[in-house]
């Protein structure tokens, strides 16, 4: 136990901080995406970090395998270095009894990804959905704020407002760029200017939102030219558009599990399919990084980490790809992915047992050599 409580604290504890770091690598990545759709207008910046806490979830789901994985290359590729697995051998500790006692920790792993695969990560989902069609449902209006310029229409029209009052309801100071292009998308025909000293917004019947400009100028004309339209205005409305939320998440991710068990749908399947595999996924990787681990000391403990990533790397890339498959119905259900998982749970204990194998054919040969000779 005292074996067995060590490794456990060197492996968990590594891979709790490779898990950490590559967290903040991938929410990163993700939130400044975020943050430039609430730039442009087309998200509010209050949601931001309600929409990365109900993220979470689908991203510790996909981390925690991988931050386990080099967890063990690293913890244990330490204790190569250091010496400490030959001590452990000599005391009586195989491979063998190595990897059973790496996947006592892993299965503590699995649990917590099942969990998030199978519950928490789909009502994260869902939860982000609902946010994003709100914030569809929002006019420019309704994500402008005063003292930015904000860009909608892939910034063929920009807004300004001097002053936002409270409740969002009046402006003041405000700016319009409205931006003609050509019918191919490619040239710019003509540019309309609004100017105006305040401004309201109105609904009307039929659910249209207006910007209802009051007291200002309109200006049209051609960029390169100096013929511009100069035109004073006392009401002028302006229609607002309804901004385009980029929503990458897809309506299966956000399905129950339950459900999923019930359901014919071949999409649903492979969704089932993908959610039950990640825990599985903890598995074997655990029964590759062992073997992979060990090391020479001369040759520092980092010799077998990139064919490893590689391995792990091809592995996520073959799952991704038989998912996709099954979507499209090019095989079967019941092959689905887990043909996938076949694989390389035989390249795991072939690594496994590779070295006792070896070991066994040669002791064969120089039995015979010698029977021979």
């Amino acid at each position: 136990m005292i074996v067995f409580r060590y490794l456990s604290r060197e492996l968990l504890l590594t891979s709790g901080a490779v898990s950490a770091v590559l967290l903040v690598i991938i929410m990163s990545g993700r939130f400044i995406k975020y943050l430039a759709q609430a730039a442009e207008g087309r998200l509010d910046h209050t949601v931001l970090f309600l929409i990365m806490a109900y993220k979470l979830p689908s991203f510790f789901q996909l981390i925690l395998p991988l931050g386990l994985f080099l967890g063990v290359l690293l913890a244990y590729g330490r204790l190569y270095l250091d010496s400490e697995m030959t001590v452990l051998s000599a005391s009586g500790v195989s491979q063998q009894r190595l990897t059973a006692y790496t996947l006592v920790s892993a299965a503590g792993v699995a649990c917590l990804v099942a969990w998030l695969s199978l519950s928490l990560a789909p009502q994260g989902a869902t939860e982000v959905a609902k946010i994003l069609n709100q914030q569809a449902a929002m006019t420019e209006f309704d994500t402008l704020d005063a003292g930015r310029f904000q860009a909608i229409r892939s910034g063929t029209r920009v807004t300004y407002t001097e002053k936002l009052s409270e409740d969002r309801s009046q402006l003041s100071g405000v700016f319009i760029s409205d931006k003609r292009l050509s019918a191919a998308g490619d040239k710019e025909r003509a540019i309309a200017l609004l100017v105006a000293e305040k401004g309201h917004q109105e609904i009307q019947a039929d659910g249209s939102h207006y910007l209802v400009l009051e007291n200002g100028y309109r200006y049209d004309g051609n960029p390169g030219q100096a013929d511009y339209r100069k035109i004073h205005y006392d009401t002028y409305g302006v229609l607002l558009p309804k901004p385009e939320v980029s929503e990458d998440i897809g309506e299966r991710e956000a399905v129950p599990t339950l459900d999923l068990f019930t359901s014919k749908d071949r999409v649903e399947q492979a969704e089932l399919q993908w959610r039950l595999s990640i825990p599985l996924l903890v598995f074997i990787v655990t029964l590759l990084a062992v073997p992979l681990s060990r090391v020479n000391p001369r040759q520092g403990r980092f010799l077998k980490l990139l064919p490893a990533i590689l391995i792990y790397m091809t592995y996520l890339a073959l799952l991704i790809a038989a998912r996709g498959a099954l979507d499209k119905g090019k095989i079967p259900p019941q092959l689905g992915l887990w043909w996938v998982h076949g694989v390389f749970l035989v390249l795991g204990l072939l690594l496994l047992y590779w070295e006792p194998i070896r070991l066994k054919w040669a002791s064969r040969r120089a039995v015979r050599e010698v029977t021979h000779g």
